[in-house]
């Protein structure tokens, strides 16, 4: 083991997700360890994380009631199959998840990602329509530039381009999406929820509903506030008018929470942010705090009751994880709750939210920053692209932040930030801070 830790490791074998391969194994950003709000590089360095691992580690990295959890767990109960058998963990956590989630929604699916959370709902919309008698409501509708992970499910949904090119003769059938959000002419530098195009935007789902008819439709999923693509934070009255339509028309509204839940906007969900209930909420990341592999999804009871039912006797639902309920992922889950409440981490992301965005907002007018996005602990810093290479200007700020201690995310042209929320003041200012003096360096 002495050996092994001395030395590097070979590159060749693994094939990295999301990742320029080629280029990361000629040059090799390499993380050791993880303690609060800080890594460590193979080199030594300490790197602060200005982005939550993935935007999963919302209390910070080794958290020792986690690790004591998961400990226990695994010299206690390391495995339990969950089709036909429980354990008593998985209950309590799916008791603790329901009670953080909006009235109603208190019936919960665990699964191991946020892909699978979200292939989960699109599954669920469809069986509830089909208990319902209405199983011609096949139609799912997603939305241009969103991320629902990388399942067949969530990809069809999605509208990431890249993401979905390469398998686009094989995507679900029957999907339609609507326009995205991100509207630079009216709304750039808006703090918060911009305030153009809210219902205008909402308003393209009547069109489609026109187009193949709200028979046919089964669910509308949309993330409530788009991570993945760049921060898109949706204008005021967006979210409601889509909720209203959804009703209107019986479709089955999913918010993916994958990213927004757990404290991001300074409230446990979304959902309760915004005051929009949708019918199903996927969640993944901070569900476990990124320490054990986890997702789920929290189902309207009337949903569930629907489905369970409608079925004769036996199996009301064929699906299911090998590792739905894994003991050591609910033995996570719960230990991370425990201390959302417990230091009361959705108030402090909603009071430093005002400070995280003027340090934000502070860069505006640096080399190449055309927009600013914030919402509670998220922001998004859209840069103009090269010429010819979009991008790499975005990706070159990456590397130099963290060159300089200071994780951040890109996509696109865009950097995002969304720090674990223990975050300080004085650390807000350093990443904001660090990444001005790399924008004053980048061509």
């Amino acid at each position: 083991m002495q050996t092994e830790a001395t030395h590097s490791p070979d590159l060749s074998n693994l094939w990295m997700p999301f990742t320029a391969n080629r280029q990361f194994k000629a040059h090799p950003r390499m993380l050791a360890a993880a303690k609060g709000m800080y890594y460590t590089a193979a080199d030594g360095r300490q790197v602060l994380d200005g982005t939550s691992g993935l935007w999963c580690v919302n209390a910070g990295h080794g958290r020792q009631p986690i690790v004591d959890a998961i400990s226990r767990q695994a010299a206690h109960l390391d495995y339990a199959p969950s089709f036909q058998i429980g354990h008593e963990d998985s209950f309590r956590a799916a008791s603790d998840v329901a009670a953080l989630m909006p009235a109603g929604l208190d019936r919960v699916f665990f699964t191991n990602s946020g892909s699978e959370s979200v292939d989960t709902a699109l599954k669920i919309a469809l069986a509830y329509h089909r208990a319902r008698g209405e199983g011609q409501r096949t139609r799912l509708i997603g939305r241009e530039r969103g991320y629902h992970g990388v399942g067949f499910g969530g990809i069809s949904v999605g509208g990431i381009s890249p993401n979905r090119k390469a398998f686009s003769g094989v995507l679900l059938p029957g999907v339609d999406h609507l326009p995205h959000t991100h509207d630079l002419e009216h709304n750039a530098f808006s703090r918060g929820q911009p305030s153009w195009g809210g219902e205008r935007f909402a308003d393209a789902l009547e069109s489609i509903v026109a187009l193949h008819d709200a028979s046919t439709i089964a669910a509308v999923i949309v993330e409530p506030l788009a991570g993945s693509t760049g921060v898109l934070v949706p204008p005021k009255g967006y979210l409601e008018r889509l909720r209203a339509i959804t009703e209107k028309h019986g479709i089955l509204l999913i918010f993916d929470e994958v990213i927004t839940g757990f404290g991001r906007l300074g409230a446990a969900t979304a959902s309760e942010f915004f005051g929009v209930t949708p019918d199903l909420i996927t969640l993944a990341k901070g569900i476990s705090n990124a320490a054990v592999p986890a997702g789920a999804v929290a189902v309207r009871r009337s949903v569930h009751d629907t489905i369970i039912e409608a079925s004769a006797a036996g199996i009301e639902f064929f699906h299911g994880y090998t590792y739905s309920a894994h003991p050591l992922a609910t033995a996570a889950i719960r230990a991370a709750l425990g201390i959302y409440r417990d230091e009361g981490l959705f108030d402090r992301a909603k009071t430093l939210s005002a400070p995280f965005e003027e340090a934000a907002h502070a860069l505006k007018g640096r080399r190449h920053v055309i927009d600013i996005r914030n919402l509670g602990l998220v922001a998004g810093i859209e840069l103009a692209p090269r010429p010819g290479a979009p991008g790499a200007r975005a990706a070159e700020v990456f590397g130099k932040c963290f060159d300089k201690g200071v994780l951040v995310r890109y996509t696109g042209d865009i950097i995002a930030i969304s720090p674990p929320l223990i975050i300080d003041e004085t650390q807000i200012g350093q990443i904001f801070g660090t990444l001005a003096d790399v924008l004053s360096t980048v061509d």
